[in-house]
């Protein structure tokens, strides 16, 4: 594996304080732009300067018996849609760089340890057997439930190994995934053939499902990885000069791996018990960031977030543009942007 995936925190040069405030201020426009674009875009086309208004209309007519019906159609579905996009993007993408920094390997991300796998299941697991025991917290309980086992078969699997060496975590983590990737179809073919299709397009993730009521999901994911890795900014920053290093300075590499481990698969959750799997946003946005902000996390997080809401959000519009009227799963599309990505990774050297 090429040493620079292994640690990807390489040495970069200290970001000008100026150029990191234009950066973050072109992501947030850019972000602005692109989530305007997806409320006006649908079968229904709005212009710009309509949105806002239709918007107002929709929050403060949603009660009326004789609202406007477009009005309803912006607040109601497309507002909630857009913003479960960007919240579910920025999770993803602060989980890829905390589980890069513990990792010590630039390929981490939620679905290569794992954990979107295990949530996954556990919420096919409520879909085609038990049903909506728990009403609507069903399907966010067991992905979680199912986050968390998976986080901790990988802890376990490194536990029996001394040397926590980038190979052997990427080899756990992809052992846990296709374990419960497997899981996942035995779950789909052995139940409801009813609800086949809808579990299969669920798997590949999308934002069809969005609501006012399960955005605080989204929500809660994005501000739980984002507001532990601004809490934990300088002892992951330790982490990048190893695990040794880390010692030195007083911080304990295997109990904030343990730490991040907890809150990756607790984030992760979040996001696939709404939007189903989607993988590859973690592991492009740190690169991303890291690219501009430099490898320490106080600069990097902020980018890094803005990056994953960005990819995320434009990923969303163009798989209800691309195929319209039908609707691409975003997954789909995020993959194949992935993929790229990585190759052009592994081409560096």
């Amino acid at each position: 594996m090429p040493s620079d995936l292994q640690s990807p925190a390489v040495p970069l040069p200290p970001a000008c304080p100026r150029a990191h405030a234009l950066v973050l201020g072109a992501l947030l426009l850019a972000l602005v732009l692109l989530m305007l674009a997806s409320i006006a875009f649908g079968t229904a086309a709005v212009p710009f300067d309509q949105v806002p208004h239709l918007l107002w209309r929709g929050w403060v007519e949603r009660e009326a018996s004789d609202g406007d019906m477009l009005a309803h159609i912006l607040f109601d579905l497309r507002l909630p849609r857009t913003l479960m996009a960007a919240s579910v993007g920025a999770a993803l993408a602060v989980t890829g760089l905390l589980l890069q920094t513990v990792s010590h390997n630039g390929l981490a991300d939620p679905y290569l340890f794992g954990l979107s796998s295990g949530a996954a299941a556990g919420a096919v697991l409520v879909i085609t057997t038990v049903g909506d025991f728990m009403g609507v917290w069903s399907l966010p309980l067991a992905a979680f439930a199912g986050g968390l086992v998976a986080a901790g078969a990988v802890m376990l699997l490194m536990r029996r190994q001394r040397e926590h060496t980038p190979e052997y975590m990427v080899l756990a983590g992809l052992a846990v995934s296709f374990m419960f990737t497997a899981v996942t179809h035995f779950l789909t073919l052995m139940g409801d053939q009813r609800a086949a299709q809808s579990v299969l397009f669920w798997t590949l993730g999308g934002f069809g499902g969005a609501r006012w009521d399960n955005l605080p999901m989204a929500l809660a994911g994005a501000a739980l990885a984002a507001g532990f890795a601004g809490l934990r900014h300088r002892q992951l920053d330790a982490l990048l000069a190893g695990d040794a290093a880390a010692h030195s300075l007083g911080v304990n590499p295997d109990r904030l791996g343990r730490q991040v481990f907890a809150v990756t698969a607790l984030a992760t959750a979040s996001c696939v018990a709404v939007a189903g799997v989607i993988g590859f946003v973690g592991l492009m946005a740190p690169h991303l960031a890291r690219a501009v902000a430099g490898a320490l996390h106080r600069r990097a997080l902020g980018v890094c977030a803005l990056t994953g809401a960005v990819l995320m959000v434009l990923g969303d519009l163009l798989s209800r543009r691309l195929l319209a009227p039908q609707e691409l799963p975003v997954g789909v599309l995020i993959a194949l942007v992935g993929a790229a990505f990585v190759i052009g990774l592994l081409s560096r050297r």
